[in-house]
C-alpha cells in the first residue's frame, strides 16, 4: 500500500495539475507554461542557465571586484545577469513582482548546483543583506530573507541576523558607481557581534553590480573579532 508521504505527494501534483489548468503557471525567462513537476522555471531554460562557475575559479571576477576593499574568503554569483536577457527575469520577479518564493526555491536550486565545489565548506551562517523597516514596509518582503532561506534549506547552514540597515537608502538602479557607492555608505550596522566572533559568515543578496551594497554590509562586520566573511549572489553582472 502507498504510504502517507506518497499519497500526500501524488495530492499535491493532481492539485498542482488541476491549478495549472485553471490559471497556468508560466516560467519567468521564456514565459511558456510549466508542467506540474517544474515549479518555478522549466527545465529547458534551467539547461540554457548562463552559469558563471565562479565558484571553481580561483580569484574570480567576483572575489576581484572586492580585492582590496574588504577582507573576503571567497566570492560567487551563480548566473550572469545581462540587460535584456530573459534571465534577468528571475531576479526582477523575485525583488519586485512579489515573488519571493521563486527566490528561495532558486537560491535552493543554486546551492545543490554549487555544493560538490566546496563553497560551503566551514561557513558557520547565513546572513542576508537586510533591509531597512521603511522599504521593507513598502515591499512587504525582503527578498535576500528567501535566498538565504533557501541556501540555508540546500545546505543544512542556520541563518543569522547580526547585520542591521540602520538607514534608509534609495533604489541603485540607474546610479553611477559612485553614487552607489556613495548611497550606501553607513547603511548597516553589526547587531549582537559576540555572536559571530570567530565565525565564517556568508553574506547573501540577490544581484552583485557594482558591489556597492555587498561592500557597505561586509563593512558593518569586517572588524568583528575573528570574524570571516564570504559572499553568494544569485546573479552577477558581467565582471571580467
Amino acid at each position: 500500500m502507498p504510504t502517507a508521504k506518497t499519497l500526500i505527494s501524488t495530492i499535491k501534483r493532481l492539485v498542482r495539475s488541476t491549478c495549472d489548468v485553471l490559471m497556468p503557471r508560466t516560467c519567468p525567462v521564456c514565459r511558456n507554461a510549466l508542467s506540474a513537476v517544474e515549479p518555478f522555471v522549466c527545465q529547458h531554460c534551467l539547461d540554457l542557465l548562463p552559469r558563471t562557475l565562479f565558484e571553481t575559479r580561483t580569484f574570480n571576477p567576483m572575489e576581484q571586484l572586492f580585492a582590496g576593499k574588504t577582507p573576503i574568503v571567497r566570492a560567487t554569483g551563480f548566473f550572469y545577469y545581462r540587460k535584456r536577457s530573459p534571465y534577468t527575469n528571475i531576479i526582477i520577479d523575485t525583488k519586485y513582482h512579489n515573488s519571493p518564493r521563486l527566490g528561495q526555491w532558486f537560491a535552493h536550486y543554486a546551492a545543490d548546483s554549487i555544493k560538490s565545489s566546496h563553497f560551503f565548506d566551514g561557513i558557520d551562517c547565513i546572513i542576508p543583506v537586510p533591509m531597512h523597516a521603511s522599504k521593507l514596509a513598502k515591499r512587504g518582503y525582503n527578498q535576500a530573507e528567501y535566498i538565504a532561506l533557501g541556501i540555508s534549506q540546500a545546505t543544512g547552514i542556520p541563518i543569522a541576523h547580526n547585520v542591521a540597515a540602520v538607514l534608509p537608502h534609495d533604489t541603485q538602479t540607474r546610479k553611477s558607481i559612485y553614487d552607489r557607492w556613495k548611497n550606501t555608505q553607513g547603511l548597516f550596522a553589526a547587531v549582537d557581534a559576540s555572536m559571530i566572533e570567530n565565525k565564517h559568515v556568508l553574506l547573501v543578496d540577490d544581484v552583485v553590480t557594482t558591489g556597492a551594497t555587498l561592500l557597505s554590509c561586509a563593512k558593518a562586520i569586517e572588524n568583528v573579532p575573528g570574524i570571516k566573511i564570504s559572499l553568494m549572489t544569485l546573479a552577477s553582472a558581467i565582471l571580467d
